[in-house]
């Protein structure tokens, strides 16, 4: 039998409507829904559906759908007259879990322009790469980000800095000091767009929304593009799966996953809100302390997180004192569930955990476990509307129980990457189907389990670190010769990177290769352990071998 499954929408003429699956019942509710014409006219009847409904809260205060209306269309008619900006034109977004963050990509999205989500722990030479491939007119940043954003910017074409505090929609917090002649408070920006009418845009669903960065095997991070079409396509299919919301009494969501990561953005920013859902946003998830306290003021019905987080919060002196009555279940992705770690999870709050995979070229999910059916190790069946099989190296699909690369075709699959045809190429074939680059093995009853991920690929945290990337900044230092970079186990983060040097320098120190690479890495890309060699392990080629490294 080969491995290749259509999945796509049942008939349900002979069953009444209490004999159907959980994902059959979503899917007939979900379809009474469609017509969307776009993402934003999808945010526009929710905003008048559930107008008074709170949307998210975050540090204490609570916005209703009709407040992220006003707002967002306040933000959105500044960068169209004070800005410049025309249809199709980049606004980079680098902020936290903050009430700011929707307001902002809704603004963007409903003024016509495309969101380039932006990590808020990038350095600066991450940032002049991201900013200048996307060729972003505007920024959107944390203003704590300032002294590393005005390096960045006189060496970008970014035209406004719009710098906003964590508190400002509280209390607004004057600008600091700065360099920028081109700075704006996010405050002010509301201001000026207050008298302004947005003017009506026909969006449609083959426009570009998103850029959304994916670290590369090789060489630099590429924009995923991703189309208003692509986030309802990745949007549907979650809420046919494992979505638990329920119109009447809205969910409560606590969102720790960042929302400038396209799993929190699809979830939390964008299907939460287009199904009537509050979503409390977590602006730091390595803070415990403050995300339990949250976490037992708002009793939650759903949250999506990675298996580090849970053990954190499991961990808490007052994790059993979190009221998970209400709790339906949780999605985990990002790195493997550890089985362990999901049975205490199940065992203490009584409800299940449903291990999830994707990637950013897929708009977040592409199978998941769900009420339906779910085994834990695995990473669950294929999700509505979309194609999935498992290829040899040849492009031939295996059989059932062989490993292959995970392949997948459907309207979540994103266009290509932004100005690059020859990476598009080697990902997306004519006929659609998208290449992974994920080893994985799917059973008789359609169940996949993921055995690799990308082979090579460190997963820090939840956050896909890349050997190249790491390499390519340590033999930048003049005393190394030589390195590679693995993935060693963890018991904090799941996963860390380790970096083994050739120097020519006897009196090159370990902290001092950390202290280097910490100048041009995220934190979490930094190797937490550094190891010297007189010499790599190589094959008869002269590739370096980073199995024999690993063992």
């Amino acid at each position: 039998m080969n491995n290749v499954t259509s999945i796509s929408e049942p008939s349900f003429s002979e069953l009444s409507f209490s004999e159907l699956s959980f994902s059959q019942q979503k899917l007939i509710e979900l379809n009474a829904e469609d017509g969307f014409a776009s993402l934003v006219d999808g945010f526009n009847r929710a905003s008048e559906k559930f107008s008074e409904r709170p949307a998210f809260t975050c540090l204490g205060q609570t916005l209703c759908f009709s407040e992220i209306e006003q707002l967002s269309r306040q933000f959105g008619c500044y960068l169209l007259e004070h800005c410049g900006l025309g249809a199709g034109d980049r606004v980079a977004v680098q902020l936290p879990n903050i009430s700011q963050f929707p307001i902002a990509i809704w603004g963007i999205l409903r003024a016509g322009l495309v969101v380039v989500n932006t990590n808020p722990m990038y350095t600066a030479r991450e940032q002049l790469h991201q900013f200048n491939d996307s060729g972003a007119k505007a920024l959107v940043v944390l203003s704590d980000l300032l002294p590393v954003t005005e390096q960045v910017i006189p060496q970008t074409g970014v035209e406004t800095v719009i710098a906003t505090s964590a508190i400002d929609l509280l209390q607004p917090q004057p600008l600091p000091a700065s360099s920028l002649s081109n700075l704006v408070s996010f405050t002010d920006a509301l201001a000026l767009g207050a008298d302004k009418q947005l003017p009506e845009r026909s969006s449609s669903m083959s426009d570009v929304a998103v850029l959304q960065y994916t670290g590369g095997t090789t060489g630099p991070s590429k924009g995923a593009i991703l189309t208003h079409g692509n986030i309802f396509g990745g949007v549907r299919m979650s809420k046919v799966s494992v979505d638990f919301s329920d119109e009447e009494v809205p969910d409560l969501l606590i969102a720790p996953m960042p929302l400038y990561h396209v799993f929190g953005f699809t979830m939390n920013a964008v299907s939460g809100f287009l199904g009537g859902s509050h979503s409390v946003l977590i602006p730091n998830a390595r803070d415990i302390d403050s995300m339990v306290a949250t976490m037992k003021q708002h009793p939650l019905t759903t949250m999506a997180g990675i298996t580090t987080l849970l053990q954190g919060l499991m961990r808490h002196p007052q994790f059993d004192e979190i009221d998970f009555s209400r709790l339906k279940g949780i999605v985990v992705g990002g790195a493997a569930l550890v089985k362990e770690v999901g049975d205490e999870w199940e065992a203490r709050t009584g409800a299940p955990v449903f291990e999830g995979y994707g990637l950013s070229e897929t708009t977040a999910v592409l199978t998941c476990n769900g009420p339906d059916k779910s085994r834990l190790g695995t990473v669950g069946l294929p999700m509505l509307f979309q194609e999935v099989k498992l290829i040899d190296v040849e492009g031939n699909a295996v059989a059932t129980g062989e490993r292959g690369e995970v392949c997948c075709r459907g309207a979540h699959v994103m266009q290509g990457y932004w100005n690059r045809p020859d990476a598009t190429a080697e990902a997306l074939d004519a006929d659609g189907w998208f290449r992974t680059g994920d080893i994985g093995v799917m059973a008789e009853d359609g169940m996949l389990t993921i055995v690799d991920r990308l082979k090579d690929m460190v997963i820090v945290s939840g956050f896909n670190v890349y050997p190249n990337e790491i390499e390519d900044v340590a033999y930048g230092h003049g005393d190394i010769i030589e390195c590679a970079v693995v993935g060693v186990a963890d018991e904090r983060t799941g996963e860390a990177v380790k970096l083994f040097v050739v120097s020519t320098n006897p009196d090159l120190s370990e902290q001092q290769v950390k202290d280097f690479c910490r100048e041009q890495l995220t934190a979490y890309k930094v190797p937490k352990h550094v190891a010297f060699m007189d010499e790599l392990p190589k094959s008869p080629v002269g590739k370096i071998l980073r199995r024999e490294l690993r063992d």
